[in-house]
């Protein structure tokens, strides 16, 4: 059997080669990643002798809250009392995203089923709905601010009094989510590297502290975005493609679930609360930006020792449905969506099932620039 919704997500409203010289602040950036990937790297070892579904953790990310009006972005208020009360069970430990963060840069074991919230956009039925909501339930959660829309004062927005309420509240995690929301894909380095020094300035002159997590506008990235947003300071950095955190994952294009009205049900919930990393290397193509010449991409990668359940692994192309997947060995697996991507955003949800009823989930987002 397939797991149904492996290849639903939602859309949210928003390193490649490097040069032979590059520049001071690039150098000590990556100097940075090298460590944390030599830290992760330990981690995966310290897990191996743990059952294989051990480590990891699930972030959720949603955008509104109760605001009918735009389906694709909000969840329904009954939904979301729906999800904290499952979250309050037992079985589940929901952590503040940058404890979850530095327990796998360190190789710390999570507890099973940790969990961890963000929200992107800084709408303002985040302070009016979510917040109480949060707070009554005792979740910590991360909030990704594009401060363009705030400091202008838009009517749907938060505004920075909101803003500093909700940090001196505790429990609240304020990350950087550029200026304008922009498709970065679609620009330059330095409109780019301008976007993120931008924000983070002006989120540290209105709340105390500069922002040390980062979220890509839309979840669009490259190899190239990466660089520019490593060159920038950041060490960790989350799109929108479905799967689970886990060490030795890339820690500037972490996965996260995208909850809204429409798959927000608690069937779906459960199933993505509950989910499972699905470990792999050797994935191709590294850059999710899709070259002219190879749309759609061929996919391949090969899946982690210990990991059971392959003859049902399938993938979902949206727009497509099932991808054939041609297995290359015990654990090497290849395959090419059947139609080359349209502009814009794609994905790729590839599920194998796990221990316990649960799943195991590796998600992949594309962009293909228009024209």
């Amino acid at each position: 059997m397939t797991l149904p919704s492996a290849h639903h997500t939602t859309r949210s409203a928003p390193p490649a080669r490097l040069a032979r010289t590059i520049s001071p602040a690039l150098a000590a950036a990556l100097l940075l990643l090298v460590a944390w990937a030599a830290a992760l790297c330990l981690g995966a070892v310290s897990a191996a002798a743990q059952p294989p579904d051990e480590p990891g953790a699930v972030v959720l990310m949603y955008h509104r809250f109760g605001e009918d009006a735009y389906p694709s972005t909000s969840i329904r208020l009954a939904q979301f009392e729906a999800h904290l009360a499952e979250l309050r069970k037992p079985r589940y430990t929901v952590l503040p995203v940058p404890e979850i963060l530095a327990a796998l840069r360190e190789g710390r074991p999570l507890p099973q089923r940790t969990i961890g919230i963000t929200i992107d956009d800084a709408y303002a039925s985040v302070y009016h709905q979510a917040w109480p909501r949060l707070r009554t339930a005792g979740f910590p959660f991360t909030l990704f601010v594009s401060t363009e829309p705030v400091h202008q004062g838009y009517r749907d927005m938060l505004s920075w009094e909101q803003l500093r309420e909700m940090v001196r509240g505790g429990g609240v995690t304020i990350g950087n989510h550029t200026v304008s929301h922009l498709h970065m894909p679609d620009h330059d380095a330095a409109r780019n590297r301008r976007e993120l020094e931008e924000a983070s300035r002006r989120i540290a002159a209105e709340l105390g502290t500069a922002p040390t997590l980062f979220a890509y506008p839309f979840g669009e990235a490259s190899l190239r975005v990466m660089e520019t947003v490593a060159a920038a300071g950041f060490t960790t950095a989350f799109g929108q493609h479905s799967g689970v955190l886990r060490p030795g994952g890339n820690p500037l294009y972490l996965p996260r679930f995208a909850l809204n009205e429409h798959y927000g049900e608690m069937s779906r919930f459960r199933l993505v609360a509950n989910a499972l990393p699905l470990p792999v290397t050797e994935q191709t193509p590294r850059d999710p930006l899709v070259a002219p010449g190879d749309n759609p991409p061929r996919l391949s990668f090969t899946v982690a020792e210990g990991v059971t359940g392959l003859e049902r692994l399938d993938c979902y192309v949206s727009g497509q449905g099932r991808m054939e997947l041609k297995r290359e060995g015990a654990r090497r697996f290849t395959g090419r969506p059947a139609r080359p991507f349209s502009p814009g955003r794609t994905r790729i949800n590839c599920t194998a099932p796990g221990p316990d009823g649960r799943w195991r989930w590796l998600g992949m987002q594309f962009y293909v620039q228009a024209g």
